[in-house]
């Protein structure tokens, strides 16, 4: 089993930037990859952005490109999400996730951090 906890989520101005931090803990040493969702109330969770655990290649939604990075920690189990110039339409709950395969959905989640901008 991974837990993930997620960190660092709030109100800010549109414009304005997070850091989005979540901690694994567990099984950490099969995790493959790490990414970040969200999903807004009356809509799908949406993936944003992900990450292998060895060689650290990165993916990021078209909607995010530019504005957002992940980047992890292998040595301390923790994966980030970097979001700058933040828009009211990224304003959703984000929940950090895991898996032990490269391919497929992932399998491990974690309780979801806030993330509100306002106009």
């Amino acid at each position: 089993q991974v837990q993930l906890v997620e960190s660092g989520g709030g109100l800010v101005q549109a414009g304005g930037s997070l850091r989005l931090s979540c901690a694994a803990s567990g099984r950490t040493g099969s995790i493959s990859r790490m990414g970040w969702f969200r999903q807004v109330p009356g809509k799908e969770r949406e993936f944003v952005a992900g990450i292998r655990w060895s060689g650290g290649r990165t993916y990021y939604t078209d909607s995010v490109k530019g504005r957002f990075t992940i980047s992890s920690d292998n040595a301390k189990n923790m994966v980030y999400l970097q979001m700058n110039s933040l828009k009211p339409e990224d304003t959703a709950v984000y929940y950090c996730a895991a898996d032990h395969d490269l391919y497929g959905e992932y399998y491990y989640w974690g309780q979801g951090t806030q993330v509100t901008v306002s106009s």
